[in-house]
């Protein structure tokens, strides 16, 4: 019982950091385009293919660190739904200041 719920909480931790991560860049990418600072149309969001590198990175590095989260069947699934749960959390706090901040 402990060892599911350790899953998905280490899960919870990884997409909302992850989440808090893009937050910062989509903030940064924001003053950038702002300060019309941007540099090219193609640079959406810039350096978000090494984000996602670190993420993989992070994923790959909590299964070599604790690998009791990664036997049997059903663990690693709820690692991955720890991090949609987390990820989720982040956007649902985005979207509620947003809306906050129209009304």
């Amino acid at each position: 019982m402990l060892i599911p719920a350790g899953a998905i909480v280490l899960g919870g931790i990884i997409g909302f950091a992850f989440g808090a991560l893009q937050k910062k860049a989509l903030l940064a990418h924001k003053k950038r385009q702002e300060e019309g600072k941007l540099g090219s149309g193609w640079a959406i969001m810039p350096g978000s293919m090494g984000r996602v590198a670190v993420l993989l990175v992070t994923l790959a590095l909590v299964q070599i660190i604790f690998p009791m989260f990664f036997e049997g069947s059903t663990i690693p699934w709820l690692v991955s739904a720890g991090v949609v749960i987390g990820y989720g959390a982040a956007l649902f706090l985005q979207l509620r200041h947003h809306a906050a901040y129209r009304a």
